[in-house]
């Protein structure tokens, strides 16, 4: 959340200057971190930006940065809530499901990119969780290269979501119907009997479409 557009400088952090370039990464791409810009969107001047940045590429790292800690870290961190293997994968999947739009767009406009930064942070996001779901996939019993399928099944599934939720939206159910595919996703991702009870409680917790940003 960026602070008001007529808040002194001093309220003002580094990471509020990352948060408003992922904004506009997800908006207009990765050409749209510019200082001007984002200062008027913070409503500050640019010496702001020189307060806490040298130039536009130190911006852009910790853009990149942050969202890979979100993508990553703070997702993973999450899902080790759960009591076993199985219900960490639930969890995992329940909240790739439900990502926010921002997230995905972010994604969409890094793994697009001629940036080298970029593309190594959707590279490092991308192996980060597959090699997460891959272990997951080890310890409930499946040899390593089966794992390994699998993994990248699901990754395979949770990229084609993303995509879809931006070329074709009117293709996925809305709703309790949405509710209804996700548990059938988690029925052919996850090998084994779903934890019935769990299931619910994840449901629940799930992101509702009304939270993410507009098309």
């Amino acid at each position: 959340m960026t602070p008001p557009r007529n808040a002194p400088r001093a309220t003002l952090t580094a990471a509020n200057w990352a948060e408003a370039a992922l904004d506009a990464i997800a908006e207009n791409g990765i050409e749209a971190v510019a200082v001007e810009p984002l200062a008027r969107r913070l409503g500050v001047t640019k010496g702001s930006f020189y307060w806490h940045f040298t130039h536009r590429e130190a911006l852009l790292h910790a853009a990149l940065e942050l969202w890979e800690r979100y993508e990553t870290a703070d997702t993973i961190a999450r899902a080790e809530n759960g009591a076993d293997t199985r219900e960490r994968l639930h969890s995992l999947f329940f909240q790739l499901a439900n990502t926010d739009q921002r997230s995905e767009r972010v994604l969409l406009a890094l793994s697009g990119s001629d940036n080298a930064a970029a593309r190594a942070c959707v590279q490092r996001v991308t192996e980060c969780w597959r090699a997460y779901v891959e272990d997951a996939y080890f310890t409930l019993g499946l040899n390593r290269t089966g794992a390994r399928h699998w993994a990248t099944l699901a990754y395979s599934t949770y990229i084609g979501t993303v995509r879809m939720r931006r070329d074709n939206p009117d293709a996925l159910p809305t709703g309790s119907d949405f509710n209804d595919y996700l548990r059938f996703l988690i029925k052919m991702l996850i090998p084994g009997p779903a934890p019935a009870a769990r299931d619910s409680e994840l449901l629940n917790a799930a992101r509702p479409a009304t939270e993410r940003l507009p098309a």
